[in-house]
């Protein structure tokens, strides 16, 4: 496939976090960040390139082609504790490097056995280990497929791609400017940038928001047959394990579907095909970090909720208060009207 250009991928690592001291037991929330670009060459004269920067699954940087690549920060703490002019030179890194890598890999075209249209997919970052080890990585895909991978300053084709990325990975070291710009930005900005992005972040990082269940039926899959929807809304962190259930059995060929919402928080929906007469019975587990030990769970066909049964009991409780001081009133108001009435009679005879 490709074309020495790609060491320029490293730049979209921004790796390295906290170099020694911080413990990963000790945080709570990401500690990764990764790049992902997007690169589709439709012909010589169209590509187009898109860049998304995330703290594992929270979306804080963007790059397109319509904005130059200038980087977007897409909340108020991306930026980490980079004075201006080091953004406007971290800016000024991606500009080159995007726009770059357009234009040498349609250079090297046939040099790397590369034919129109194609696309390739690359992530790049890094993660803090227990103990304050960090480990860098990125690797590329082209079609979609593993193509190769960089660690340690050195590019590894993947043995399933062919000589193509044997040919990349030996083209690589040839070029010392660009290795040396990687090593800038992996070594020298990304730890500052990173420890001050979890600084400045923390709150947000380390939010946890409690999902909102409920229970509905989709289309049925077929006669005698329904297929029963658990939805989970507006979670955060990502993680989440729901589950259809029979009592503590887990039910098989659960299909899940998860999508993020604008506000950074996470939808999912678990579908279940089950006969129609063995709906009952069936429950919906909800487990999230938010949530504690105190589990979601929904009965399918329990159509009141724990709490309308709860607050229906309450409605009972006061009706039957009510009434149990109506009768005391009505019949302390007969004695007090009865006692009178014998006080008095010898006067009234």
């Amino acid at each position: 496939m490709h074309s020495e250009m790609l060491l320029l991928l490293p730049l979209l690592v921004l790796a390295d976090l906290l170099p020694g001291g911080d413990n990963k037991d000790a945080l709570q929330g990401p500690t990764s960040y990764h790049v992902i670009q997007i690169s589709s060459f439709i012909n010589s004269s169209w590509t187009e390139t898109e860049g998304s920067g995330w703290m594992e699954d929270l979306q804080i940087h963007r790059w397109k082609k319509h904005n130059n690549y200038s980087t977007i920060f897409l909340t108020s703490w991306a930026k980490g504790n980079f004075r201006k002019y080091e953004i406007d030179e971290l800016d000024g890194l991606f500009r080159i490097y995007f726009s770059g890598f357009r234009r040498e890999l349609r250079d090297h075209l046939l040099e790397f056995q590369m034919h129109y249209p194609f696309e390739i997919q690359i992530i790049g970052g890094c993660e803090l280990h227990a103990g304050g080890f960090i480990e860098s990585f990125l690797s590329a895909a082209f079609q979609g497929k593993n193509f190769l991978t960089f660690k340690n300053y050195s590019c590894l084709p993947d043995p399933k791609a062919g000589i193509s990325a044997a040919i990349v990975c030996a083209q690589v070291s040839k070029y010392k400017g660009i290795s040396e710009i990687v090593e800038i930005l992996l070594y020298e900005k990304c730890p500052r940038f990173l420890r001050g992005v979890l600084r400045a972040g923390m709150a947000d990082l380390q939010r946890q928001l409690k999902p909102k269940a409920w229970l509905s039926s989709g289309p049925s899959p077929g006669p005698g047959r329904l297929l029963l929807i658990c939805h989970v809304s507006g979670f955060y962190p990502k993680p989440v394990q729901v589950m259809w259930m029979r009592g503590e059995e887990e039910k098989v060929d659960q299909q899940h579907e998860i999508l993020p919402f604008a506000d950074g928080t996470w939808y999912l929906r678990v579908t279940l095909d089950v006969p129609a007469e063995e709906a009952t019975g069936l429950s919906c587990r909800v487990k999230h970090s938010s949530l504690g030990k105190r589990d979601i769970i929904l009965f399918w066909g329990r159509s009141v909720s724990i709490g309308l049964v709860f607050l229906a009991i309450m409605l009972c409780l006061a009706i039957l208060l009510f009434l149990a001081l109506w009768y005391w009133r009505r019949w302390s108001y007969q004695d007090i009207i009865g006692t009178v009435f014998l006080h008095h009679l010898p006067y009234l005879q």
